[in-house]
């Protein structure tokens, strides 16, 4: 499947913002006392590491 150009670039930005996403996670958890939400940052982490690489397959697709 050919993807427009303008769709593969919002794939881009959105892999673009969950890396980001999954970088301020495993920062900011470091900083976190409270084990609840070190538990909820490292699930985030984990589902935006499975989000980037689905992402990514896409992207990889696209560029087929």
């Amino acid at each position: 499947m050919a993807y427009a150009l303008h769709e593969t670039l919002e794939v881009h930005e959105i892999a673009a913002f969950k890396a980001l996403c999954l970088t301020k996670s495993k920062t900011m958890r470091a900083l976190v006392s409270d084990p609840e939400l070190k538990q909820l940052m490292a699930m985030d982490a984990e589902i935006s590491t499975r989000q980037i690489q689905e992402l990514s397959a896409i992207l990889s697709k696209a560029s087929h």
